[in-house]
């Protein structure tokens, strides 16, 4: 057991010491969590509104209708 704990903590010190001695790395990660935030929040609130709250207000009824439209895509030629 003792030594599986440290194996985990090497194993961890590995990947914090990687992280602190990173300069290009650390402004890379940044960009790329901005650019995740943009694409799932920023973007989500402009272009992707919430259409089923617009046909139905309770659950029950945003269940019918998405098993309707399924139902009837399904069987369109």
């Amino acid at each position: 057991m003792v030594k599986d704990r440290s194996k985990k903590e090497g194993f961890i010190c590995f990947y914090v010491d990687g992280f602190k001695s990173m300069h290009v790395g650390k402004v890379l990660w940044a960009i790329i969590l901005i650019k995740l935030f943009i694409m799932f929040f920023i973007l989500k609130l402009f272009f992707f509104p919430n259409f089923l709250s617009s046909k139905s207000s309770n659950s029950d009824g945003k269940g019918k209708y998405v098993a309707n439209e399924l139902i009837q895509r399904s069987t369109k030629p």
